[in-house]
């Protein structure tokens, strides 16, 4: 573990940076540290220039007294060290000064804190220093990938070279994406690859694998998302040989596992940390070392995340893949008799047979008790075909001669597999909600928690004295108490941070008069009109965000013909192709569901309205919404009052928090659902939302975008 002194030796670092501006009137940085702390943008400061910024100001000599062990205001407060060491690059914040003597103030006297931090907080340094001053083991939980790599490529790094050289960070994620050295080298031997394409992939992979240190295949920017190769070679635990694997050494996960057991910080996300959480419940180890306090960054995606991985699931895919692995495991191995291969693909049939019986129709639906019932009823020998065909496989491998630990594992998911369709057919435990939903060429069952605030008061806020939550959403009306009931967090110190925009005066949030309800069948037709509107006035550059696919498409098409815009749709390429025409096309409009909502980050004028098309009520008939709102009702509570309009609540200020960036950000928030307006809850989305100036005229919108001054 780090030592307390790691700051105090830092002061070293900043008499010699004192020094050398004595001498040269200037200090260089990287954009990395500016980028690190998440600056408001500046006009003509970079730090690729050689010449401080005008503005900058530092006093030569040496600093005064250095303090054995500095506190965060130290840190963070003016003439402050990061102030000192980013000379012109830095701006004293009192949110980010607040939140980490909060953070630092859990981690010191062992309790938990709840921080609603908005955008330009600086929130990453608040958290992350006050870690890495507790002197202990912190796991750091992000809600994606991406922001894993910005942890830990920008934020770390900066305080890695100004604070704590000795720092160790380790980042951990799913073992699906990691390379598996042992399967890349059967594949070379064998004749496995289809087309050129595929066999050019290969060969870049072979090539990049002797260069890479971490295995990861965010390295491989060649690689689409949805790459069948990539499947084939990734070190996923269903097929891993753990300690009797030749290449466990060298193994890219076993690197991960080691850098993480000498680390002080764990980057992680939240998906894997949950599936860690998940692992310790039901005592099969765990994926992660020994740790003793966790922050959740983007903590309003935590009981989403936490009700997948504490939930039972299984898909038709599973049984897909669950064959073509067998299959090919079978033919490295030299063992495909055709006995074994007729098992696999009578597993294949067999799952096809099963899962056509599910009805046509695409969408999530209830699957309770008695509908299971009925459904088997009606499909016992398809299912009962499909148990039979795994159980006569596993039989197979058992009686071989030879037993190879790759084909022992095969044989163990399958049975796993038997054992999980098994539940989500016949198990009946009160607190999970079971559904079925069709998904393209996909069909996946299901049991959810319908409550999760029980399993992590026990599981988490009961087994840790310290774990620190954040977001820029977070409060309802400017309360934690839905956030904490949902997550069981009944004891902690919260604050809702002063933010850093003028929202008064950077953004209008737009209600349009005489706009039918959304229920009305004038609705689409008026919105439509709405949209076109507002895209004429700011000149395309928005996000039109839609609460469900169909309104999406519909809308889409109806003001298609009508605009000169460049006009983008969610699912006619990756999102994050999407969002990169997006930056890059000027005055584009982008159609967006709910994954646009959050996580998505354009600043300037290239964003310059964000509209959305109704609040964001979650969709009553959905099975999982539906069980939560039943389980309130039989405790005697008000489920629209206590979870569907919170929950609308914090979605709402995700999609509009995507439109105000940075200090000169400016720009139209568009709401296009008049409930806002007519109905008592609408106050409540009003005093959650920040102090943005309002109107009802669009001539007034047009004069605030035109006026970029005012």
């Amino acid at each position: 573990m780090l030592s307390l002194r790691f700051l105090e030796l830092s002061f070293e670092g900043l008499v010699r940076l004192a020094k050398r501006v004595a001498k040269t009137g200037y200090a260089r940085e990287s954009g990395t540290a500016e980028d690190a702390v998440a600056l408001p943008e500046r006009e003509g400061a970079s730090f690729e220039d050689d010449r401080a910024p005008e503005s900058a100001v530092f006093e030569t000599g040496e600093p005064t007294e250095v303090p054995a062990k500095p506190s965060m205001r130290d840190v963070f407060g003016p003439r402050g060290f990061l102030e000192r060491c980013m000379i012109g690059g830095y701006e004293h914040r009192r949110g980010q000064l607040e939140m980490a003597e909060m953070v630092d103030d859990a981690f010191q006297k062992h309790h938990h804190a709840i921080l609603e931090a908005g955008t330009g907080t600086g929130k990453t340094l608040a958290y992350l220093v006050p870690a890495i001053c507790s002197g202990r083991r912190v796991v750091i939980s992000t809600a994606t990938k991406s922001l894993q790599e910005q942890l830990f490529q920008k934020d770390i790094p900066f305080l890695q070279k100004h604070f704590a050289p000795n720092l160790k960070v380790a980042v951990m994620k799913g073992r699906s994406n990691f390379l598996c050295i042992a399967k890349m080298n059967q594949m070379a031997d064998q004749a496995l690859l289809k087309g050129m394409e595929e066999l050019d992939a290969f060969q870049q992979i072979k090539q990049w694998a002797k260069l890479t240190e971490t295995g990861d295949r965010a390295e491989l920017t060649f690689l689409p998302d949805d790459s069948d190769l990539w499947t084939q070679l990734d070190a996923r635990r269903d097929t891993c040989l753990g300690q009797k694997c030749p290449s466990f050494n060298p193994c890219f996960v076993t690197g991960m596992h080691q850098r993480a057991k000498d680390a002080d910080l764990i980057i992680v996300n939240h998906h894997l940390f949950f599936a860690d959480l998940a692992l310790k419940q039901d005592d099969f180890g765990s994926i992660l070392p020994e740790y003793s306090a966790v922050v959740f960054d983007e903590a309003h995606e935590m009981e989403d995340v936490a009700s997948d991985y504490f939930g039972r699931q299984v898909s038709n895919f599973r049984f897909e893949e669950l064959a073509r692995d067998a299959d090919q495991t079978l033919r490295l191995l030299h063992l495909g008799t055709p006995s074994l291969l007729r098992r696999t693909q009578r597993i294949r049939e067999r799952t096809r047979a099963f899962f056509e019986r599910f009805p046509p129709r695409d969408g999530r639906y209830p699957f309770s008790r008695n509908e299971r019932e009925a459904f088997l009823e009606q499909n016992r020998e398809a299912y009962d075909d499909l148990a039979t065909a795994l159980k006569r496989f596993e039989t197979e491998c058992a009686a071989l001669t030879q037993k190879p630990e790759e084909l022992l594992r095969i044989a163990r998911r399958s049975f796993e597999l038997r054992q999980e369709l098994s539940f989500l057919f016949e198990s009946h435990e009160r607190n999970l909600v079971y559904w079925y939903e069709r998904r393209n060429k996909g069909i996946f069952l299901a049991a959810t928690p319908i409550d999760v605030s029980q399993i992590l008061r026990g599981r988490l806020f009961e087994q840790f004295d310290t774990v620190v939550l954040t977001s820029a959403t977070l409060t309802v009306a400017g309360r934690f108490e839905f956030i904490r009931h949902r997550l069981g967090l009944d004891h902690a110190k919260e604050r809702g941070l002063p933010p850093e925009f003028d929202y008064e005066r950077q953004a209008m949030l737009y209600l349009p008069p005489g706009m039918p309800d959304v229920r009305n069948p004038a609705y689409t037709a008026k919105a439509a009109d709405e949209i076109v509107n507002l895209l004429e006035t700011s000149q395309g550059r928005a996000f039109c965000l839609f609460t469900s696919y169909s309104q999406m498409n519909e809308l889409f098409e109806r003001v298609r013909t009508r605009v000169p815009f460049p006009l983008l749709l969610q699912g006619t390429s990756p999102r994050s192709v999407l969002l990169e025409r997006f930056k890059n096309t000027p005055a584009a409009v982008l159609f967006a569901t709910a994954s646009f909502w959050q996580g998505v980050d354009v600043p300037g004028e290239q964003l310059s309205c964000v509209i959305v098309d109704r609040l964001p009520f979650a969709v009553p008939s959905d099975p999982v919404v539906a069980a939560r709102v039943a389980a309130l009702e039989e405790d005697g509570r008000n489920p629209f009052a206590e979870f569907q309009v919170p929950q609308a609540v914090l979605a709402l200020k995700q999609g509009f928090g995507r439109l105000i960036r940075t200090k000169t950000d400016r720009g139209v928030l568009a709401l296009l659902d008049s409930r806002i307006s007519r109905m008592a809850y609408g106050k409540i989305f009003l005093e959650s939302l920040p102090k943005y100036r309002m109107t009802n005229s669009l001539a007034e919108v047009s004069r605030f975008l035109a006026n970029k001054k005012n």
